[in-house]
């Protein structure tokens, strides 16, 4: 028996990326997937599917409206683009705050009368561009950075109310996912030069991280996962 045969974890962005590799992972573990999706028919048949745009507020709400106990919570959904503040789009912008930020915390927020008295876990997926700017980062590192704010501020409101609840932020590199797609748009032949350059993570590489965490005895808090291929230089 695994830590988490039975458990109930619930896990947003889950048919793409991060997302589909973790909830895969962790149906493989024995535990009972939520998997929070605008694709649905995207999910293996293993993962119970919610639908729900997390641009929209009152979607989100709807979510955790009639939901049971969790054990867990993985933010994983996520919008990339390459928007810089000089010139770049504001609805870009927009979209990536309210996914990035606002939906996750809002998640967080919703999430926590789901738990059962002893406690449970939140995860969020920010990001290296959370920790330093790269030349390239434009609006998405500010809301990765957010994220771990966010983080941060949750963990010490719960210890402050002596919740048992744990809070842990992972943050990869370049992984190879169709968000990087995303963040490339209009510049593949750069996005072919890096994937030729380098051995980027794979999506099962971070799915590995976080259930590192899920699966770490209840005593023990993992705060913060940095994580980044190899052959990465910053």
């Amino acid at each position: 028996m695994t830590p988490l045969q039975g458990k109930t974890i619930l896990v947003t962005g889950a048919s793409s990326g991060i997302g589909e590799a973790l909830s895969n992972l962790l149906v493989a573990r024995g535990a009972n997937v939520l998997g929070v999706t605008r694709r649905p028919s995207a999910l293996s048949p293993e993962i119970s599917p919610i639908l729900a745009d997390l641009t929209r507020r009152e979607e989100i709400s709807a979510v955790f409206h009639n939901l049971g106990r969790i054990d867990a919570l993985v933010n994983c959904a996520g919008v990339a683009y390459l928007s810089r503040i000089i010139d770049g789009n504001p609805a870009d912008w927009e979209e990536m705050w309210r996914v990035n930020v606002m939906a996750l915390a809002l998640c967080c927020q919703l999430s926590l009368k789901h738990f059962p008295t002893s406690g449970g876990r939140i995860v969020n997926l920010s990001s290296m561009s959370g920790h330093r700017v790269p030349p390239s980062g434009g609006f998405y590192a500010p809301t990765k950075f957010a994220v771990r704010a966010i983080t941060d501020a949750l963990r010490a409101e719960l210890k402050a109310a002596n919740s048992p609840i744990q809070v842990a932020c992972v943050s990869p590199g370049f992984v190879d996912t169709p968000l990087l797609d995303q963040y490339f748009r209009g510049r593949e032949q750069t996005l072919n030069q890096t994937r030729a350059a380098m051995k980027m993570l794979d999506p099962s590489d971070v799915a590995h991280a976080v259930l590192t965490i899920l699966e770490a005895p209840q005593h023990v808090e993992i705060g913060d996962i940095l994580l980044r291929s190899s052959q990465q230089h910053m």
